[in-house]
């Protein structure tokens, strides 16, 4: 079986979303990277939680820093200011090394966009756009908050139409757990979340798993 695993989730993950992600993982070591949102100081997890910052630099162990860890959390924020700081430090070349290794990635929002080729964004004002440089590590696009924010559904299936990747949106009380870089299944913690298939004919409603 592949062991790179991810988890992407549209809305803040609560505990049932973490236990899951805990469980897939066979361990309660989080590194949670807030880099996104430097101010927010990350949510409270039964867990054993390592805050990583890059300011004013990063650590100098960076990288066995990552691969100590059973899960990495990412948390919500500006997607692309997040990119540029990870790239600038080699954490993109870091997290698919953790990942390749068996290490969970995981996280909401900014953190789930991340891991696609592109995904649908407010990190260039409060207008929603097409970023295209995610890290790839799964393919197509992503759209989270599919439908907890009135203009995310009309904006991703417009860019879609116009040539931007196709892929997946999430419902903010949803996640999609991927295994290598096939999507196993669409999870929800409340009976109307699920995800969606989306390409340039339109959306295909996913079953999800209710948890």
């Amino acid at each position: 079986m592949d062991s790179r695993q991810i988890v992407a989730f549209s809305g803040y993950p609560g505990r049932a979303e973490f236990e899951v992600v805990c469980g897939l993982a066979g361990g309660r070591k989080v590194l949670f990277d807030h880099t996104a949102s430097p101010e927010f100081e990350g949510p409270e997890l039964d867990a054993d939680v390592t805050h990583l910052s890059f300011y004013p630099w990063p650590p100098a162990d960076l990288r066995e820093l990552a691969l100590a860890h059973d899960v990495i959390l990412i948390g919500g924020g500006n997607t692309a200011n997040m990119l540029a700081v990870w790239r600038v430090h080699g954490f993109d070349r870091v997290l698919r090394e953790a990942w390749e290794a068996g290490v969970v990635l995981t996280g909401w929002s900014a953190g789930m966009i991340c891991w696609f080729e592109a995904g649908v964004t407010d990190s260039f004002g409060p207008q929603l756009e097409g970023l295209r440089d995610g890290l790839g590590f799964l393919p197509g696009s992503a759209c989270p908050h599919y439908d907890g924010e009135e203009q995310r559904r009309p904006v991703y299936q417009r860019l879609v139409r116009d040539s931007f990747p196709p892929g997946l949106a999430l419902d903010d009380d949803a996640g999609a757990h991927y295994v290598g870089t096939t999507l196993k299944r669409v999870l929800a913690t409340t009976p109307a979340a699920t995800g969606y298939l989306v390409a340039h004919t339109g959306e295909q409603r996913l079953e999800a798993e209710r948890i």
